[in-house]
């Protein structure tokens, strides 16, 4: 589990004064020592994060953010919704979703102040009591997510009714050899030594190590799309079967409360700027960070063997060049490599590899309905779409939240947060991809996907009535169009892609790397990952810098002590060129 705070380093350490020099603008103040002056580039979840380590360490830290703090983290105001005296409806690229698997972020949480809670926005964090998988013609399976304390959702004799009918329709259409089979596979990789997972089910496809291919369709949807698509946001045919398999071995764990910071889901329970951000961001106001918002990087000048400047354009277009001691670029990589020039690239190979990860859509839109629509407690998993739909009606979730008094023009109830995952495929109503529909289309065929999983087998759970208004990420543009565009990718995880992410130290002396495509314990583009990043970049600053500070505690994944023989008696079969010893092929 992530280290305690550092507020006894902080308690003797005063917030170092910002010590950035902006050509065309007045210098802003020395910093308090030389060579402490940094600028973060990017405030996403790595950038706030790494930019909460340096200052509780003393350093002089200004953050540039292209558009808003948070990054895809974040939660924004539907424009023009708000009536009287509530807030505008909330918005997001997607919901939150903060599972016990993680560690290194909930330590950051623990240590934002929040009014009225002695962990901080920790507090904030509620825990769902179940889950399901809706199938599209069957009904639904509806899992609880059973943790110490939590009050069960409520059922009724109907609820039991289908429950039992998801159960034994699921275990009726799954063959028993093939369940047997996944259950092999599964035990296979927890026996894996670290050098055949990195190797071997590294260069894998999930859908090759699952024989996916050769079995039946619920096998396939259920536990090699479901497991991918929806939830690593990439394709079981191409996901790397070390990154699928660690999401699960780590899950499987955290159900077990094996190595948990608490409950398998965890979500916020207000909208994620209200809960999360907002009081991040004064918190580190408070620590002496600067912020510059509407600031986009557009360069990295190298020269010397160092940057020497990084060349940032205003909010009114005008370029500027920021000097500081070090920067840590905190930008996804689909932004950052546009920034490194090929002197940059040849000085440091490991950012010309980034040029081979890949980033595919993963995007929200979220529907505001007039009646609380009667689903569950918690997520829902849509793997019968085409579009790998997955979502939460958040209103329930929001205790100290009246929506229709808090939010919008006080009509709507709730909000039904819904991520899309697959943008390449056609649709049921117009038989186009995401990308070919318009905004409009997207929204509406988004919606009949929803009620073809819900309101299937004689439950209506959704209705056309109660639909309110709808908000489709900003992010995207273009749709329908030749040419869209999405500012707000998702790195995935095709095979290989573990040996092209870089580390956070580069080989450049005053530039660190931090973004959920940098090289960390959680093998998976998360806020954890990026989280995790942002504490690796810090302590790489720290050990150029010769700073006498404590490092950044950095958490890895749950590791089973009674797997460890076996995977070690894995290691020497690996070596000799021998299978895993309950490998069946």
């Amino acid at each position: 589990m992530a280290g305690t705070t550092r507020r006894g380093f902080m308690a003797g350490t005063g917030a170092a004064a910002a010590g950035l020099a902006i050509a065309g603008a007045p210098q802003a103040a020395a910093a308090q020592e030389p060579g402490r002056a940094v600028a973060v580039l990017g405030g996403g979840v790595a950038g706030l994060t790494a930019a909460h380590e340096l200052a509780e360490r003393g350093f002089a830290v200004t953050v540039y953010e292209r558009r808003a703090l948070g990054g895809k983290a974040r939660s924004m105001d539907v424009p023009d919704s708000a009536k009287g005296n509530r807030r505008p409806l909330p918005g997001e690229h997607g919901f939150r979703f903060i599972p016990g698997i993680y560690h290194n972020l909930p330590d950051t949480m623990r240590r934002i102040p929040f009014p009225g809670n002695p962990n901080g926005v920790w507090d904030n964090l509620v825990a769902p009591p179940e889950m399901m998988f809706a199938r599209s013609g069957r009904e639904d399976i509806r899992l609880p997510l059973p943790w110490p304390g939590h009050k069960p959702a409520d059922l009724t004799l109907d609820d039991i009714r289908r429950a039992l009918t998801a159960v034994m329709e699921t275990v009726a259409n799954l063959p028993l050899h093939e369940t047997a089979y996944f259950v092999n596979r599964i035990l296979v990789f927890l026996t894996s030594c670290d050098e055949r997972r990195d190797r071997q089910w590294e260069s894998t496809p999930w859908w090759d190590f699952t024989r996916a291919g050769q079995m039946s369709n619920d096998y396939q949807r259920i536990l090699a799309v479901g497991v991918t698509r929806n939830i690593v946001a990439t394709k079981a045919e191409e996901a790397s079967t070390r990154t699928v398999a660690t999401l699960l071995e780590a899950f499987a764990f955290n159900a077990l409360g094996r190595g948990a910071d608490g409950p398998l889901d965890r979500i916020l329970d207000r909208p994620t700027n209200e809960a999360w951000i907002d009081p991040w961001e004064t918190h580190l106001r408070s620590l002496g960070v600067e912020f510059r918002i509407g600031w986009t990087v557009r360069e990295l000048a190298y020269g010397g063997g160092r940057i020497a400047k990084a060349v940032i354009e205003d909010p009114d277009g005008v370029r500027r060049d920021v000097v500081a001691d070090h920067y840590v670029q905190a930008m996804p990589v689909e932004h950052a490599r546009g920034t490194w020039g090929a002197e940059l690239k040849a000085a440091d190979p490991q950012l010309a590899a980034c040029d081979l990860l890949d980033t595919d859509w993963m995007t929200g839109i979220q529907f505001y309905l007039t009646e609380r629509p009667d689903i569950l407690d918690g997520h829902l998993n849509c793997i019968d779409s085409p579009w790998s739909l997955t979502a939460i009606a958040q209103a329930a979730h929001w205790p100290d939240r009246d929506f229709p008094a808090d939010y919008g023009d006080g009509v709507a109830v709730d909000c039904l947060s819904v991520d899309i995952s697959e943008w390449d495929k056609p649709g049921i109503l117009y038989g186009k991809t995401a990308k070919q529909c318009t905004r409009e289309e997207v929204a509406k065929e988004v919606w009949a996907q929803l009620k073809a999983a819900l309101n299937d087998t004689g439950k209506t759970v959704l209705r056309d009535s109660t639909l309110h208004a709808w908000f489709l990420d900003p992010g995207v543009d273009g749709i329908g169009t030749p040419n869209p565009t999405n500012e707000d990718q998702l790195l995935i995880h095709p095979v290989g892609t573990l040996h092209h992410r870089p580390s956070a130290r580069t080989a450049i002396p005053n530039l660190y790397l931090a973004g959920d495509y940098v090289a960390v314990p959680i093998d998976l583009a998360t806020m954890e990952g990026a989280n995790a990043s942002a504490r690796l970049a810090v302590n790489a600053l720290l050990d150029r810098a010769g700073s006498t500070a404590a490092r950044c505690t950095v958490a890895s994944l749950h590791r089973e002590p009674a797997l460890e023989l076996l995977k070690r008696h894995d290691r020497t079969r690996y070596r000799l060129g021998l299978p895993n010893a309950l490998d069946l092929g």
